[in-house]
């Protein structure tokens, strides 16, 4: 969270008549009625962007609501707006709002969630945006590891099945240089292979699969191993593949949480 874009949000709510209140969140125009962070979420978010200042103060703001109401609806705005006709939004007050929030303490799962389903599934965007959020600075990131580095690093790489191979492999290579990141590696390999959108080249994946140092004992290791030795691509494609190692049930399977997302309806 952003300390300073959450009060300006606050103002800016407060300014429209809306306050939080026990429980929940009032509007003056509504008396007497309790609402949650989901119902401000989609009352007002769109009105940031028809807001009289520059584009980038915008995004700040938008970001601002999002930190202070934690509603994936806002992230999804935010998406919209950059797709709308007065898109797209202004890259370098985007993607470093995007950072900021994989990189703090706090639970980011509507930041990771819009990433997954809204920037990463969406072919026309995803290259960009995982460039943007990891791609392009993953070696510094390597070079100088800090925890919040790191936990973004690990953000994006868990999130990125859907990424088209060519545009993360460069990244997951220079990744897997790190042994801190060898787990979320894994799991983006897992991920490229099960997620519905998931994509990998079978030989590349598992050249990099056996470069990470994992326990030996690590839950699917062995068949994920097996599907690319055989040259599978995705579960979608060979839902057998995965059975026929052993194993029938994929539980946190980031494909079992997906709830859809806003360019999708």
């Amino acid at each position: 969270m952003d300390t300073q874009d959450a009060e300006a949000a606050r103002r800016w709510l407060a300014d429209q008549g809306v306050r939080p209140v026990p429980g929940g969140w009032a509007d003056d125009r509504r008396p007497g009625v309790l609402l949650t962070a989901n119902d401000v979420a989609h009352a007002w978010t769109g009105d940031v962007f028809a807001e009289d200042t520059d584009a980038a103060a915008q995004v700040r703001l938008a970001f601002g609501l999002l930190d202070l109401l934690d509603e994936y609806w806002v992230a999804c705005e935010i998406r919209l707006a950059h797709g709308g006709p007065d898109g797209p939004l202004p890259a370098d007050a985007l993607w470093d709002g995007y950072r900021r929030r994989l990189e703090a303490d706090e639970e980011a799962e509507a930041v990771t969630y819009s990433l997954w389903v809204d920037w990463f599934e969406d072919r026309a965007t995803s290259a960009t945006a995982f460039a943007e959020v990891l791609g392009n600075d993953i070696g510094r990131i390597v070079a100088e590891p800090s925890e919040p580095r790191l936990r973004r690093a690990r953000l994006v790489l868990e999130s990125s099945g859907p990424v088209p191979w060519p545009a993360k492999a460069p990244a997951y290579r220079t990744a897997a240089r790190l042994p801190a990141l060898h787990p979320s590696l894994f799991h983006a390999l897992r991920a490229g292979y099960h997620d519905a959108y998931g994509d990998l080249d079978p030989a590349a994946a598992l050249t990099l699969l056996t470069t990470l140092s994992l326990p030996p004992d690590t839950r699917h290791l062995a068949q994920l191993r097996h599907v690319l030795t055989t040259g599978h691509r995705n579960h979608r494609d060979s839902p057998q593949a995965w059975d026929a190692a052993g194993d029938i049930r994929l539980p946190g399977d980031r494909g079992a949480d997906r709830k859809g997302g806003c360019s999708k309806g």
